[in-house]
């Protein structure tokens, strides 16, 4: 995963780091929502919680549960989907990543890594009457092409933004083999046009494509409030120990 956070990094040369940012919609795909599944156990909690004896401790433990409760209520998180076409989706919980795979054709295993949001960039809006800029989230991803019996791997350092997928560089993985300054191939978006949908196309026909950055950006968001929600109490259970 450091590899991840590294690209991730290279990814963002241009991109400011990310600013809290309050999400509008989140995804809908799930049956059952995550927190108001909970919203029994969510109402015990509250009645049943013990506040330490310290009042500055029993007061954070107060603002903590408050602000727990208003989070489950204002924009209630759905279960992390485990499907996506033909993707298994392997969230990490209490992790800034996740992972998708699948099977393609007799000899293929396809393997992405996908961080949360890790930087922004800001786009002038579109219209006569608009004014100011659009906020366009980042996703930085690692897709791992194997063809398995030790052969090497072709690894595609790629950008996932709300509405479209974008390839930065192209390598082969040398497992186990790898150089300490290996040469990671050039940028892809300064080559010209008909390699770059060359490229497009060799992803696409694999399922990485424009509406799988469209579904990233969904999980993420929706990961985003599960974390959050999770990192409160986390924090509440540790400051009741302690007081």
């Amino acid at each position: 995963m450091a590899r991840l956070l590294r690209a991730s990094q290279n990814a963002l040369r241009v991109c400011s780091p990310s600013s809290e940012t309050q999400f509008p919609s989140f995804l809908q795909t799930s049956s059952l929502p995550f927190l108001s599944r909970r919203a029994i156990s969510t109402t015990t909690e509250v009645m049943e919680d013990t506040l330490p004896k310290s009042p500055l401790d029993a007061n954070i433990v107060r603002i903590l549960r408050n602000e727990i409760q208003y989070q489950s209520e204002y924009a209630p998180a759905n279960e992390p989907v485990t499907k996506y076409e033909s993707f298994t989706v392997q969230d990490r919980p209490g992790e800034q990543w996740m992972t998708m795979r699948r099977k393609f054709g007799d000899d293929e295993d396809i393997k992405i890594e996908a961080t949360m949001f890790d930087g922004y960039e800001l786009s002038p809006k579109l219209g006569d009457d608009s004014i100011g800029d659009d906020l366009r989230l980042h996703i930085s991803l690692l897709v791992d092409v194997s063809k398995g019996n030790g052969s090497d791997d072709l690894e595609f350092v790629c950008s996932a933004w709300p509405d479209s997928l974008e390839v930065q560089s192209v390598y082969l993985l040398r497992r186990d083999r790898m150089p300490s300054r290996p040469y990671m191939g050039p940028d892809i978006r300064k080559l010209n046009e008909d390699f770059r949908k060359v490229l497009h196309e060799y992803l696409g026909a694999r399922g990485i494509d424009d509406e799988l950055s469209v579904f990233l950006h969904d999980y993420m968001l929706n990961k985003d409030r599960i974390e959050l929600i999770q990192w409160l109490r986390n924090v509440k259970s540790y400051v009741k120990k302690v007081g």
